[in-house]
C-alpha cells in the first residue's frame, strides 16, 4: 500500500532507522508508524521533554513527537 508517494516497506526501513538512531536518548520511550491526513509518519513517545535532536523527517519520512510520559506495565499502579 501506498500513500503520499511512500509505501509501507519504505516506512518500515525509515522506522528501522530512526530507532537505531534514537536508541541512546533516555527520554525516547518508543518508535512507531501512524498516519496523518492519510500519509504515513513516524512517531516517537516521549517520557518527557528531550534537547535531543529528533529529526523532522528521515528518508523523505515525516517524523511526529508526542509526549506519554513513563510506558508501565498494565496493573503497575
Amino acid at each position: 500500500m501506498r500513500t503520499d508517494g511512500r509505501s509501507l516497506e519504505d516506512v518500515r526501513a525509515a522506522k528501522k532507522t530512526l530507532a537505531a538512531r534514537l536508541r541512546r536518548v533516555p527520554e525516547v520511550n518508543g518508535v512507531g508508524i501512524t498516519r496523518v491526513a492519510g500519509a504515513y509518519c513516524l512517531k516517537v513517545n516521549l517520557e518527557r521533554e528531550t534537547r535531543a535532536a529528533i529529526p523532522r523527517a528521515v528518508n523523505g519520512v515525516p517524523v511526529r513527537t508526542e509526549i506519554v510520559g513513563k510506558i508501565r506495565p498494565r496493573g503497575a499502579g
